[in-house]
């Protein structure tokens, strides 16, 4: 099974709906998205003008370059297929694939927020929500769209798709050659691959062709480079006990964790 979502570019109206449903549901910051909606052109593709809309979310990529990017500890987790009830068991850090439905998720109890995982994503679907805190990270937790999954185990499809005036989001099974998103990808549907890349991005699009040659040559992204992305997260995961120690020193404490989090920063960006 691999869980897949089709947008189709001819049905969607740019209403952002979706954009509302979701942060409705999921009580995202207003600052931030788990997806989006942007509008494309007019431009002139070839000897035709083109006029559409991204809708975009997390890919839930086949192979997603954010999940090997997690430096927190991993655990053994046993993980059930819904239908079949076979198990298997893993060991994953705080961000994995589910080898049973194909979905990126993110367990916010071990997640560190050091941002590895938003900064390695090409398609800047991931981000550090900071309403989320714990005594692992004061900072935030990593966050973007999990397909609604506890929605889609209760029998629900996720709330963008419900919530679509048009019908432009599909959800369903990519495996099953009988579902609705099998068949657009029969009909043409394709995910925007990243340039020098092999992801499988299972969020896909389906629409007229100067629209699709709109959406690939504005938002086909570029793989990050992955050398900085370990070096900024092994910063982190490094200085996180340190700020940790100097905050429980009051005022002197704070101004240390400050000048912590600086340098952790900066050499980062070097």
């Amino acid at each position: 099974m691999q869980y897949g979502m089709i947008i189709d570019l001819e049905r969607c109206v740019g209403c952002h709906a979706c954009t509302i449903a979701c942060k409705a549901e999921w009580e995202v910051p207003v600052e931030y998205n788990r997806n989006w909606v942007y509008r494309m052109g007019p431009s002139l593709v070839g000897e035709e003008m083109a006029s559409t809309y991204y809708p975009g979310l997390c890919n839930h990529c086949s192979d997603p370059v954010c999940v090997p990017e997690c430096p927190a500890d991993t655990i053994e987790m046993t993980f059930t297929h819904a239908k079949t009830g076979e198990t298997t068991t893993l060991e994953v850090a705080a961000t994995w694939k589910d080898p049973f439905d194909g979905t990126v998720q993110i367990d916010k109890s071990r997640c560190i927020g050091c941002g590895a995982c938003a900064d390695a994503c090409p398609y800047n679907a991931r981000y550090i929500n900071p309403d989320q805190t714990d005594d692992v990270s004061d900072d935030g937790k990593a966050d973007k769209c999990t397909y609604c999954k506890p929605r889609v185990e209760a029998g629900e499809t996720p709330a963008c798709v419900q919530t679509c005036i048009t019908g432009a989001r599909i959800f369903g099974d990519l495996d099953d050659p009988e579902s609705e998103v099998s068949k657009y990808v029969k009909k043409g549907a394709v995910g925007i691959e990243v340039n020098g890349g092999n992801l499988g991005p299972n969020s896909r699009y389906y629409g007229k062709k100067k629209d699709m040659d709109l959406l690939m040559a504005t938002h086909t992204p570029e793989l990050a480079d992955m050398g900085q992305v370990r070096r900024r997260a092994m910063l982190a995961s490094l200085m996180k006990p340190a700020v940790k120690k100097v905050k429980g020193l009051g005022l002197l404490g704070l101004v240390g964790a400050l000048a912590v989090k600086g340098f952790c920063n900066e050499d980062s960006e070097k």
